[in-house]
């Protein structure tokens, strides 16, 4: 199919040409009656003229008889004006008045019509168009007395012209218009349409192409960049996942099938099974860890919980963790100190929110001390893991401290993604997945997550929107 004739079919040519047929139809109504209207005023304006010349003429008569009724139509014909009167006997001989002889029009209707003349002017002679009224005076002495309507009569022809060439003129350029408006939009379809086959074809970065005017397809084009985008990176997740899946767990699982082999096949007695299989229970508790992680990491990121949120108070939260970890925290001979700067209400998931946390102070107790200082630095407060919640603009933020080595600034984006463990801590437990679990969190509520130097020791920000603010803005879910 051709590029015209798809504008033809497009549906917004078709709603363009309804539009328009809408449009002529009322605007064809509105005039049709005007002119009407205009008509009628104009005939009954003549109407009433004529009626007041006959009725003058009346009381002439009435006054002086035939002799003064003749004097008045012969001073009335010689003046300028459309008026005409003829004045006649039984035999229709004219006795008075500006017509040459009575218009055969008149001859056979008793109360009068339109008829024909002709004029003689300096422009020479040219018929018009008249009406006029037959009034019997007496038996022997009849009167016509009419009015030029050659003026209204070409109003009118010329007003049914402009009228035609108009509504003419108007469907032309309506549907220029139309052909013009759909090719336009017919094109900004196109794109999403060449970028959707685009993205079919295995390419997910491909985008639709924003005009900058800020109108509706502009609004719609940036929404399916967002949603693309937003399919792209879990495209991305599910490859990075299934990348770290095939290569992170084949190594336990190899270790662990050599271990249960190497039991199998070396038999040293009854401890010897035991030990394998308790190490074998350990290790297997930890891949299901890891895959527990990456189910609820997965959750996270496809917004399955958000119908779940509800108003929760981060103060408590905070609480509540903080007194879980202290008894763990003093077993390693270090101090955890939580404070609350201002209490804040957000909407979401309480359970989500307190394991997010509790991930960042196990990090923060795991990885806090290795290579870090223990000298008490000033300003800094004297606990080894320090747990702050304080308001920032439309966000609550919790800040959690260690003073661990920290995380190189270049590290920072790369630890938040699933499995990834710096060089220095591959050597302990863990999988990877903490800090990726956190960040689902923060992207789940609407926030973000933040790793800065906390000079020493790193300082982990986890900002959510405030509940008023989330529910101003209509923010919820995974956005």
């Amino acid at each position: 199919m051709t590029a015209i004739g798809r504008v033809f079919k497009s549906a917004a040519f078709r709603l363009s040409l309804a539009y328009l047929l809408i449009f002529m139809t009322i605007a064809g109504l509105a005039i049709l009656f005007i002119f009407s209207r205009t008509n009628s005023l104009l005939t009954e304006q003549v109407m009433q003229t004529i009626g007041a010349e006959v009725k003058g003429l009346r009381e002439q008569y009435r006054v002086g008889g035939v002799g003064l009724l003749k004097s008045t139509i012969d001073g009335r014909s010689l003046r300028p004006g459309s008026n005409m009167y003829y004045l006649s006997d039984r035999r229709g001989v004219r006795i008075a008045g500006n017509l040459n002889r009575i218009p055969a029009a008149l001859t056979d209707q008793a109360g009068g019509g339109l008829f024909r003349y002709t004029r003689i002017s300096h422009k020479g002679s040219e018929k018009r168009q008249a009406v006029g009224i037959v009034l019997q005076v007496t038996p022997d002495v009849r009167l016509i007395v009419g009015r030029d309507i050659e003026d209204q009569v070409s109003f009118t022809k010329s007003s049914r012209r402009i009228f035609i060439w108009g509504f003419s003129l108007l469907a032309l350029v309506g549907v220029a218009g139309g052909f013009l408006v759909s090719r336009h939009i017919l094109g900004r379809i196109e794109t999403v349409n060449a970028a959707a086959q685009t993205i079919m074809a295995g390419d997910l970065s491909g985008r639709i192409p924003v005009k900058g005017s800020g109108d509706e397809l502009d609004r719609l084009s940036e929404n399916l960049n967002a949603m693309l985008e937003r399919i792209e990176q879990l495209m991305n997740g599910l490859r990075e996942v299934s990348d770290n899946i095939a290569h992170d767990l084949k190594t336990p699982l190899s270790r662990l099938r050599n271990r249960v082999e190497g039991a199998l096949r070396d038999s040293q007695g009854e401890s010897h099974y035991r030990d394998v299989l308790e190490r074998t229970i350990e290790e297997s508790d930890e891949l299901i860890k890891t895959f527990n992680a990456l189910l609820s990491i997965a959750r996270l990121e496809a917004g399955a919980v958000a119908k779940e949120f509800q108003s929760v108070s981060l103060e408590e939260i905070l609480s509540d963790v903080a007194e879980l970890y202290e008894p763990l925290v003093e077993d390693e001979g270090k101090s955890i100190k939580l404070s609350v700067e201002s209490d804040a209400t957000v909407f979401g998931d309480r359970q989500l929110i307190g394991q997010a946390l509790a991930n960042l102070v196990e990090n923060a107790l795991k990885y806090g001390t290795q290579g870090g200082t223990s000298d008490k630095t000033p300003g800094k407060g004297d606990a080894d893991i320090r747990i702050l919640l304080k308001q920032a603009g439309a966000f609550a933020e919790i800040h959690v401290v260690d003073r661990g080595p920290g995380i190189p600034a270049s590290e920072r984006a790369r630890v938040l993604k699933r499995f990834v463990r710096l060089e220095d801590s591959r050597s302990m437990p863990g999988s990877g997945l903490g800090l990726s679990l956190v960040a689902a969190v923060a992207r789940l509520h609407g926030g973000e997550v933040r790793l800065d130097d906390a000079k020493p020791g790193l300082e982990v920000v986890l900002a959510i929107p405030l509940e008023h603010d989330m529910a101003n803005n209509g923010k919820h879910g995974n956005r």
